[in-house]
């Protein structure tokens, strides 16, 4: 089998499809999600949260490490025999980015899910009163009474 035709088998499978309609689907309804977490849940969430000020970005770890200093022929300078050491920020770890990054996820997926169980619970709220309403008889059972009806209007 040809690499070609191996790859379109591949490519038309139902799911691979499926995939990618998802994918475009989820794209446009994150625009969506986006803007009512930015708009209707986070501005209750400020308020309650104003006086804490809940930001991680600032949370750092800052490894630093020491190098000797040189003079203009590249030898170390010494003083009173030690080496003379300059500092340098070697690696700044920001693990503040991603616990601000992890607690805005968090509130994001317990406002969705609210939202969705608010959805949900509407949704069979309806279903039942739509199965506690009289149904309407079906076309044949009308039908039947009309002849029924008409039948017992003849004697």
């Amino acid at each position: 089998m040809s690499l070609v035709k191996e790859f379109r088998e591949f490519a038309m499978r139902g799911n691979v499809i499926d995939l990618a309609v998802g994918v475009v689907i989820g794209g446009a309804f994150q625009k969506i999600v986006s803007s009512f977490v930015a708009n209707i849940v986070m501005p209750p969430l400020n308020l309650l949260t104003a006086k804490a000020n809940v930001n991680f970005n600032e949370l750092a770890l800052r490894v630093k490490t020491e190098a000797p200093v040189l003079d203009d022929t590249g030898a170390p300078i010494i003083e009173d025999g030690v080496a003379k050491m300059e500092t340098y920020n070697y690696a700044i770890l920001n693990y503040g980015a991603l616990i601000q990054t992890i607690f805005d996820f968090l509130l994001i997926a317990i406002a969705i899910f609210l939202a969705v169980k608010m959805i949900n619970t509407a949704k069979a709220r309806f279903e039942k009163e739509e199965e506690a309403a009289p149904k309407a008889p079906s076309e044949d059972i009308v039908l039947l009474r009309e002849i029924r009806d008409s039948l017992n209007n003849r004697s």
